[in-house]
Parts: C-alpha cells; structure tokens; sequence
C-alpha cells in the first residue's frame, strides 16, 4: 500500500513539473517584440530596425494627411486616415531580412520602404 502512495505522490510531482514546463514554454513563444512604426508624410519612422526572430507586433500610426498603409512580411494594415493606429503580428525567421513598404501607388517609390532584419 505504501508503495502504491509513494508511486501516485511521484507521478502527481512529476506531472505537475511537466504541466508547469509545458504552460512556461507557451508563454514564452506568445510573447511578441513589439515595434512602433509613425508614418510622417513619405516616410516611415520605425522605433527600431531589427528585432529578435519570432513574434513581432507593429504598431502603425499615420500622423499624415495622406492615406498609408504598412505591409512586412505578406501582412499588410488597412489604408490608415490621419491619426489611426493598427498593429499587425508577424512571425520573422532568424537572420532574414524583410522589406517593409507603403503599398499605395507611388508611396514605395517616394521613400516609404525599408529593411528589418530579425537576429
């Protein structure tokens, strides 16, 4: 009888230990580098140009006038009026580069592209 406790009481740690590795590796790959993008006429000003492979969260805002757009990485924001703000999540693979642009006729070719590279 002892044994038959001593048995369950080992399996019950043992899968708690494992529920806990499973649920703490979860949450580490959910958690997403987060990036500022400020669309400023023709331009996109980014808060930063690389970022730790995996999730990547941009936050675009236009301050301009003018309707843009963001698009890395085959996901793209809804055109944005002046003063909206729309995040997009993409999954970046280690030591790749992805071009960013404004995908509206002629915004790209006016300067509203660039490069992020993931680490």
């Amino acid at each position: 009888m002892k044994r038959i406790v001593s048995l369950a009481a080992a399996f019950a740690v043992a899968a708690a230990t494992l529920f806990a590795v499973v649920a703490y590796a979860g949450q580490a790959q959910s958690t997403a580098t987060s990036v500022k993008v400020t669309i400023k006429g023709f331009k996109f000003q980014l808060s930063r140009h690389s970022a730790p492979h995996g999730k990547v969260t941009f936050k675009v805002t236009n301050t301009s006038r003018i309707k843009h757009d963001f698009k890395i990485a085959g996901k793209k924001t809804p055109l944005l009026k002046k003063g909206q703000t729309k995040s997009i999540t993409v999954t970046l693979k280690k030591g790749k580069k992805y071009q960013y642009i404004c995908t509206v006729p002629g915004h790209s070719a006016a300067g509203m592209k660039g490069t992020f590279k993931a680490t």
